[in-house]
């Protein structure tokens, strides 16, 4: 199972170990799901509706860092950080 690293707006953020580059995360909403590349906040695959995708770019912007550390820990097996949700 993906480790959960972050929830808000009732999208659910998963970072899995060992996972391809470049460095990513899954947005699940729903039945909705993207895979947004992290140093460029873009979608690389999939779909959300138009005002999740918006916030969950927003907030890939604001803790870039803290997922680049994450992508780290995941391609290292180790555990995964939780990372604060957005808030408006």
């Amino acid at each position: 199972m993906s480790p959960n690293i972050s929830s808000f707006e009732g999208i659910n953020i998963f970072m899995q170990w060992n996972d391809h580059i470049p460095p990513h995360f899954h947005a699940v909403y729903g039945e909705f799901e993207a895979i947004i590349d992290i140093k460029n906040c873009a979608v690389l695959a999939g779909i959300l509706p138009k005002s999740k995708l918006k916030l969950v770019l927003a907030w890939c912007v604001l803790h870039r860092e803290e997922l680049l550390v994450n992508w780290e820990l995941a391609m290292e097996g180790k555990p995964l950080q939780r990372i604060n949700p957005l808030r408006r």
